[in-house]
């Protein structure tokens, strides 16, 4: 497919619209409001990766890394893979044009229902049906679907081993990934999933539905103009609508060669969790009056990442990539299985159990990783056969999606971002998930071993992928940083508490005012397909143009 992204010089001074962040959220808005005609911006602070060119070994991985804590940097600012490492807990982002969508298992989740009873969330998302149109919208672009070989994966079947003692046999996961070659929903053809394992680094082969592949081209379809390479700091009011401070991301100092400026007449905030509350928080700290609930509110998400060493039974949970590096039994997609438990129970010691898989570039820091664990023999051997034998073909890596209390907080220090959530590890979720884990692993002879992959950098504390909070949702500014639909609140305390910012919204998952117990990817999409129609309809934006197609930009 070719380009997406123009060069950074060819911006325009002014738009209707400008995105800021391309993942989940971003990728609805830009191709609906380009759809209804607006003039569309989308500023992505990574870089564009084509399929085929995602990296796929370590030494590739390792210059794709970007590490930051709350007074160093390292790595490049706009590496694909993106640590940030607080002294409570780790969380890891996408950073590139489609987001998390690049990097993530694909998995595509409905919250259970109760989620949405919590009275946190403003009354309208139960009430008024659009959130349940905002899911089917979200399905027909993204076209879920199961594995259908997932029950003959050798990871599943250890899968269902590991399951016995909890009473729950595992299910094929949806995710978006695609089985079957294809055109999907916005024209873009997509090859069958060589069940390859290599997910979370990037699809090379193009199987996996992400953002880059769907909302992305269908906004391009409709005029949008893309960038990539822009890094967003804050925003502020500008005659009646929006001035956006932004700098080349590749700038070597913080500082950088002087900010730069676009307009706009309504701008959507959808640079996710810990992009969107930055952007605002540095706005407040230039006047922009906000909820003093911005940066509250942040959930992990009760996630778990962690593996089971030394199993009984062959586990095949290492991907091979595409082309394959080694020869061995059908790995699978990243997720291929799921295991619900206390699915009658209440609703926060509800979660989900996933088999996933090591990216095949990961695979030479297995032995380094176990070393500190007491593996050293496993590590030895597997410099002998390869880590597709011996100890490491029966090494379990497991996902968990629960409920926390969502009480951590998003703040800037000395001009950074950090996240602080005191005692953290002592939240219920953890110890659910390591009595559940453990029983998983015992049931097949296998060691629980907490997530090695952290430890010899940034100790063992939680690290999630699913950050959630920060500008949650809530009936009025006093409550929640954005309402129903989006819309930022002007203040809370300051204002009359419904008051609202004009023309500015957060789409991704900050908005959450709480956990969901889920992969959020698919409750993103549909609260932005959500919010996107609401703001068509404040508009009086009833008729979408035919799509205008747009000259693409040569592959490089």
């Amino acid at each position: 497919m070719a380009s997406l992204s123009k060069p950074l010089d060819t911006i325009r001074p002014h738009y209707d619209v400008v995105v800021i962040g391309s993942g989940y959220g971003g990728g609805v808005a830009a191709a609906r409001l380009a759809g209804y005609g607006r003039r569309v911006c989308i500023l992505e602070r990574g870089k564009e990766f084509h399929t085929g060119r995602f990296p796929d070994k370590f030494q590739t991985i390792r210059r794709e890394v970007q590490i930051s804590g709350t007074s160093k940097k390292f790595g490049p600012r706009d590496g694909l893979f993106d640590f940030r490492v607080g002294d409570d807990l780790d969380v890891f982002v996408g950073c590139g044009l489609g987001g998390g969508s690049l990097i993530n298992a694909g998995v595509a989740l409905r919250p259970d229902a109760r989620v949405f009873e919590d009275p946190c969330w403003p009354e309208e998302i139960s009430s008024d049906g659009l959130l349940e149109q905002g899911f089917e919208r979200a399905k027909r672009m993204l076209r879920p679907e199961t594995n259908p070989q997932a029950r003959q994966l050798t990871k599943y079947k250890a899968m269902e081993q590991a399951s016995k003692p909890l009473k729950t046999p595992p299910r094929p996961a949806e995710v978006t990934v695609n089985f079957h070659d294809t055109i999907n929903s916005a024209d873009v053809p997509q090859p069958a999933c060589t069940q390859c394992g290599d997910c979370l680094t990037g699809c090379n082969v193009g199987a996996k539905t992400s953002i880059a592949l769907t909302y992305l081209p269908l906004a391009r379809q409709h005029g949008a103009e893309i960038f990539t390479g822009a890094c967003v700091s804050h925003v502020e009011r500008d005659d009646g609508g929006w001035r956006i401070w932004y700098s080349p991301t590749d700038t070597k100092s913080d500082d950088g060669d002087g900010p730069l400026t676009i307009t706009a007449a309504t701008v959507i905030l959808a640079a996710g969790t810990l992009g969107s509350t930055e952007i605002l928080l540095r706005s407040r700290e230039n006047g922009l009056a906000l909820s003093d609930q911005l940066g509250a509110g942040f959930s992990a998400n009760g996630d778990i990442i962690a593996f089971g060493y030394g199993a009984d039974i062959r586990v095949n949970a290492i991907g091979v990539g595409e082309p394959p590096k080694a020869e061995t039994d059908m790995v699978g997609n990243c997720v291929s299985g799921q295991t619900r438990l206390n699915e009658d129970g209440p609703l926060e010691k509800g979660m989900y159990l996933q088999e996933g898989v090591i990216p095949s570039g990961l695979s030479p820091l297995l032995p380094i990783a176990f070393i500190p664990k007491g593996a050293v023999l496993g590590a030895a051997q597997s410099l002998i056969k390869g880590v597709y034998e011996g100890p490491f073909s029966r090494l379990h890596s497991f996902f968990a999606v629960g409920h926390d209390s969502a009480a951590g907080r998003i703040v800037l220090e000395k001009d950074r971002l950090s996240v602080t959530w005191p005692n953290v590890n002592e939240q219920p979720v953890y110890q659910r998930v390591d009595t559940l884990i453990r029983q998983a692993t015992d049931a097949t002879g296998a060691t629980y071993v907490k997530n090695p992959l952290a430890a010899p950098m940034m100790r063992e504390k939680p690290l999630t992928a699913h950050p959630l909070g920060g500008c949650g949702m809530g009936a009025d500014g006093k409550k929640g940083v954005v309402n129903h639909k989006c819309q930022v609140f002007a203040g809370g305390d300051k204002t009359s508490p419904d008051s609202i910012h004009p023309g500015l919204y957060v789409c991704d998952g900050s908005i959450m005012p709480r956990s969901i117990g889920v992969n959020p990817l698919l409750l993103i999409t549909a609260l932005a397909e959500r919010a996107m129609t609401l703001l068509a309809q404040d508009n009086d934006w009833h008729t979408k143009k035919p799509v205008r197609r747009a000259a693409p930009v040569p592959a490089e």
